[in-house]
This record gives structure tokens, sequence and C-alpha cells, in this order.
């Protein structure tokens, strides 16, 4: 019987400084609970645009550990057409792609044709999955380790068709 390890926030974060050579996501929510209570997506709401601040400590702290050669990739879902969160998102690859990231989307019609997982997830050097869990509220609520490396495969499946079937993220429409 499959045991569910989770982890704490504290020790997810601590997950990006320790990766060797790459981390992967899959976003495919509506929205997250957790961006809407930030003072850029007020901005975003408000202006259609935000002015990202660059040398905030996310941001060095990705754009070093690119620097390294470290690889850091997402592939967003999008709704057509998309929600306001993920149209904030869409801005904040802006950011995420000046510090080092490379993100494309996929369309939640073509996920779906593709039968993509629904779930939220990232993959560390290829060997460990954390899959984020949420309410229904779309607050995070726990992350989850995957290390069986049959279960890891599966989601490396995942990775590799949404990353060759999405598309960059500055031609999706908005």
């Amino acid at each position: 019987m499959h045991v569910p390890q989770f982890i704490t926030f504290d020790a997810f974060g601590g997950m990006f400084a320790k990766l060797k050579h790459s981390a992967w996501r899959l976003e495919t929510r509506r929205r997250y609970a957790s961006d809407e209570e930030t003072d850029t997506y007020r901005q975003f709401l408000a202006e259609g645009r935000v002015d990202w601040d660059l040398d905030d400590p996310w941001c060095t702290g990705r754009r070093d550990q690119s620097a390294l050669g470290k690889r850091f990739e997402r592939v967003r879902i999008l709704d057509e057409p998309p929600t306001p969160g993920q149209r904030y998102l869409l801005d904040n690859a802006r950011r995420n792609t000046a510090v080092g990231e490379t993100i494309r989307v996929l369309t939640r019609s073509r996920a779906d044709e593709l039968q993509l997982s629904r779930e939220d997830f990232w993959i560390f050097d290829s060997r460990v999955v954390a899959l984020l869990h949420h309410d229904d509220a779309d607050e995070m609520t726990g992350v989850e380790l995957i290390t069986n490396p049959v279960d890891v495969l599966r989601y490396a499946q995942v990775r590799e068709a949404a990353w060759h079937h999405a598309v960059p993220h500055d031609r999706a429409q908005r």
C-alpha cells in the first residue's frame, strides 16, 4: 500500500536551492489563490500589466541558479479564453523568462486531447516529483513527494508530451 509522503512548504522551497540540473513544472489550474493576494495581481487587474521587480530575492535566486547552467521550465495550461489568473501568469512569464526560465503554454483543449494529467507538479532532476495539492478554494494545501521510479517516469512522460506540444508563452492568445 502506498503511503503519501508530504513535506513542509519550507522543505519544498529548499528543493529549488538543492537541485542539481533541472526543475520542470506543469501548471494546470485555472487560478491560484495565493497569486490573488499579491500587490502584483492587484496591479495587473488595474493596469493589465505588472512592473516586476527583477532584483527581488526570488528573481536573484533563479538568475543565480540559471547562471550555473540549471534549467527551469514550465508548461502552463490555458483555457480559451484564459482566465484572469492565467492572463496574470502570462504577464508573469516576462519576469520568469528574464531571470532564466523557459515557459511554454498549451491550451486546455489540446491538453485534454493528449490526455495529460490535470495534476499540478514539479519534477526535480528527473528523479523526484513534488505533487502540489490544492483545495476547492485554489489554496495549496500540501506538497507530496513521489520518488518511486515507475511513478516518476509516468510524470516524466507527461512532461515530454506537454513540452513537445506547447508553444512559447509569447505566442499565446491573451
